[in-house]
């Protein structure tokens, strides 16, 4: 077993279109069609909500480009953690994982697992809400279904997220040609004073940003596994730059046709717009749309879980975790412990959660960490101008998005602070006291080693080597 120990890693499985479809495939997932009737009611105004969707595209290709040069100089898998650890220190890194792996990252699978049972359960209720009970209940079935895939075979889950990314795009591709044959025909009425009644305060703008974000949010998850990628240093810029441009154009597409079917009054009333849009152009057929939105969901889910898992396997190799969350199955090498312990933590989330309160706090913890991974990037670039860098960016690019990101953190506290905001902080924040006696002075009982045994045993899991 020592000498199996020693060659265990994660292997190097996922390719440029494995790429494309993991980033692409997170992002087109149930906000697209949960989250634009809450971008309009934010901003007031259909036109004002387009410049919102084509803003957060334009942050997001930005802020990707800055995490291709952190890929290809910090060429381990883990995204923010590892880049924070390598730049910040420990501390702010435990910070970032104590609450990633306590949160946020629950608080993705639960948010988008809530939208695919809403979607799945909605045509058998036309007339009136599902009961929350059975669209927790669907949400949690699918949590575990792909956490077991997920557990079962790398290259598998990949195929799945290949598959449904091919499904999306004829899904938004759908809704764009139908936008563009009620454009034909004259039906522009809804894009008349399309700038009337603009909220323009901060607090409006922020939550609608907020909600258009949680639609591109995948972005960054090519970084959490680059130690699976081949050839990082040039699939990691490409796929970026292709996954990401391809969202943005159809995401504006979309929401095009979305105003050009529907009045603002309706697509703000509607609970699923993307079900609302069918019902009114395809007649009967409308629910291929629920259909669609469902297995778009299911996709973003697949990614979200593949990627999430990998950042507990790594603050786990780091020490910032128990052991046992950085071993891998050795027969089937994939990182099943952390993608158990993920699983257990997302179903404790869907308990209480609602859609919209998990994307605002979502958002801003995680715009919180994308400010301090990209303070990094700046420290990299000013302090160490001599790393190997196969791909870099102008300066300029990172103070940009850093601006941007302390905006998106600040802007919903100042204009309309809410008490919530000051909790998730605090949570943020006593990930430093948990850090002092738990990981600085190794206050971990006895019970932790025999229990790592025991889980070794039972799941057939060793530690893993890093991949470099």
């Amino acid at each position: 077993m020592g000498a199996q120990t020693q060659k265990l890693n994660l292997k190097r499985e996922v390719g440029l279109v494995d790429a494309v479809s993991l980033i692409a495939g997170t992002m087109i997932g149930s906000g697209i069609f949960m989250s634009p009737q809450t971008v309009l009611s934010s901003i007031g105004s259909p036109g004002a909500s387009l410049v919102v969707w084509a803003c957060c595209g334009a942050l997001v290709i930005l802020a990707s480009f800055c995490y291709a040069e952190l890929g290809t100089v910090i060429r381990e898998s883990g995204g923010e953690y590892i880049y924070i650890l390598r730049t910040a220190g420990p501390v702010v890194a435990f910070m970032l994982i104590f609450s990633s792996v306590l949160f946020v990252r629950p608080a993705g699978v639960a948010g988008i697992s809530l939208s695919f049972a809403q979607y799945v359960v909605a045509p058998f209720y036309p007339d009136c809400p599902a009961p929350v009970l059975l669209v927790k209940c669907v949400a949690a079935v699918s949590i575990i279904v792909l956490a077991s895939v997920n557990c079962l075979n790398v290259r598998f889950s990949m195929a799945i997220q290949v598959f449904f990314m091919v499904v999306k795009v004829m899904a938004l591709a759908v809704i764009i040609v139908g936008g563009v044959v009620m454009l034909a025909r004259g039906h522009t009425e809804n894009f008349e004073d399309s700038f009337e009644n603009t909220q323009l305060t901060i607090n409006p703008i922020g939550i609608a940003f907020y909600q258009g974000l949680w639609s591109y949010d995948g972005w960054n998850n090519l970084n959490y596994v680059t130690e699976e990628l081949k050839r990082p240093e040039v699939n990691l810029p490409r796929a970026v730059v292709i996954a990401i441009s391809l969202v943005t154009g159809l995401y504006l597409l979309v929401n095009v046709s979305y105003l050009t079917v529907m009045t603002p009054t309706e697509l703000m009333s509607s609970n699923a717009v993307a079900v609302t849009w069918g019902n009114k152009v395809l007649g009967s057929w409308g629910w291929i749309m629920s259909v669609a939105a469902a297995l778009s969901a299911f996709g973003s889910l697949n990614g979200t879980f593949f990627s999430g898992g990998r950042v507990c396997f790594v603050a786990a190799r780091e020490g910032h975790m128990p052991d046992i969350l950085a071993m891998a199955h050795i027969h089937r090498l994939t990182p099943s412990p952390a993608l158990i312990f993920t699983t257990i933590i997302s179903l404790l989330v869907l308990i209480p959660g609602d859609f919209q309160s998990i994307v605002n706090y979502f958002s801003f913890t995680a715009w919180f960490f994308y400010g301090i991974t990209l303070s990094g990037l700046l420290y990299l670039k000013i302090k160490k101008p001599e790393l190997h860098r196969p791909y870099t960016v102008p300066i300029i690019l990172p103070i940009l998005v850093l601006i941007v990101a302390v905006f998106l953190v600040l802007a919903p506290i100042i204009d309309n602070p809410q008490i919530e905001y000051l909790y998730v902080t605090l949570f943020i924040a006593s990930g430093a006291i948990v850090y002092i006696p738990i990981i600085h002075y190794k206050l971990c009982p006895g019970l932790l080693t025999k229990l790592t045994v025991f889980l070794q045993l039972f799941l057939e899991v060793a530690p893993a080597e890093k991949n470099l």
